[in-house]
């Protein structure tokens, strides 16, 4: 066990865990941080998907000690309830959740992608969000939200 600081949605926390424990356990079990979902464990599907250093990192292979010292973002530091993200709204509006388990991915995918390219095409989206598994079938809605979010960003 060792001792590790975090900063996660803006605030500096500290865990006593394991260095090799996925970074996925850590915000799920120690911080209580629900946004990303357990979905493969092998970083195929995206639902673990958590922002670090502007950059999308699969958290459920992830080692929490590589997380150290570097800038973590999770669906929960987006926005509130009271206060949503635009892209949280623009999902929401689009109604592009089913389940909604892959929408963690989809929105931190989406997020990275339009903090770079602030007017992507459908292409853009379709490239960005192509990584995140998504069994519903929501793909069309999902799209049209990055574009309603991109428009108010």
């Amino acid at each position: 066990m060792a001792q590790i600081s975090l900063n996660v949605n803006g605030k500096t926390r500290m865990v006593d865990t394991d260095p090799a424990t996925p970074l996925l356990y850590v915000l799920r079990g120690d911080l209580e941080l629900n946004g990303p979902r357990f979905g493969c464990g092998l970083s195929q599907c995206g639902a673990c998907t958590v922002i670090i250093d502007g950059a999308t990192v699969r958290s459920c292979s992830f080692p929490v000690i590589g997380a150290q010292n570097k800038q973590i973002t999770t669906l929960e530091g987006l926005g509130t309830v009271a206060h949503p993200h635009a892209l949280q709204r623009a999902f929401v509006e689009e109604q592009a959740a089913q389940c909604g388990y892959c929408m963690n991915g989809m929105i931190m995918s989406a997020k990275v992608l339009l903090d770079k390219n602030p007017h992507p095409s459908d292409d853009d989206i379709k490239r960005a969000l192509d990584p995140n598994l998504c069994r519903c079938g929501s793909h069309l809605r999902v799209i049209r939200a990055v574009k309603r979010a991109a428009a108010v960003i």
